[in-house]
């Protein structure tokens, strides 16, 4: 794997993180909000994420399948998805959304859960940066050596 192949697999990882990142923060900016342009509450979001690997067939993945993580070029965000869990009905009857028993949906939201994943999140955009890192440093290396001979 070539300096340009390693920097881009880490720069799409950078990228990817960073997607989870904006959309782990969305679904925490929006734990309360029972209305939406939809309709009914907020509903948590996850990015589903895939690595691509270069331009080969699906026979030669088949026929390649253990070398084919060794090979993959980047990661991309390949979708958003909406959770599917139902909302939680909490009694407020006082508030503008509350039903006629005064329940009103909120987001199924679990701000730890959130958190969390912000954090799995945030180590492995800093575990991208320092594999960009290392290998920006191979590359100097490499030219200081050439530049000594």
């Amino acid at each position: 794997m070539g300096f340009l192949s390693s920097s881009s697999v880490s720069v799409s990882g950078m990228t990817a993180q960073r997607h989870r990142v904006t959309t782990i923060s969305e679904n925490i900016a929006n734990a309360e909000t029972t209305r939406t342009p939809q309709g009914g509450p907020y509903r948590r979001r996850e990015v589903i994420f895939a690595a691509v690997s270069n331009d080969r067939t699906f026979e030669q993945e088949l026929l390649e399948q253990d070398r084919s993580l060794s090979d993959a070029t980047e990661v991309k965000v390949v979708g958003i998805v909406q959770d599917n869990r139902s909302p939680v009905l909490k009694y407020d009857p006082g508030h503008p959304d509350a039903n006629e028993e005064g329940y009103v949906e909120m987001p199924n939201i679990n701000t730890m859960e959130e958190m969390a994943n912000l954090m799995v999140a945030s180590r492995s955009y800093e575990a991208n940066v320092a594999a960009f890192n290392a290998s920006k440093g191979m590359a100097q290396a490499a030219l200081d050596i050439g530049r000594s001979s």
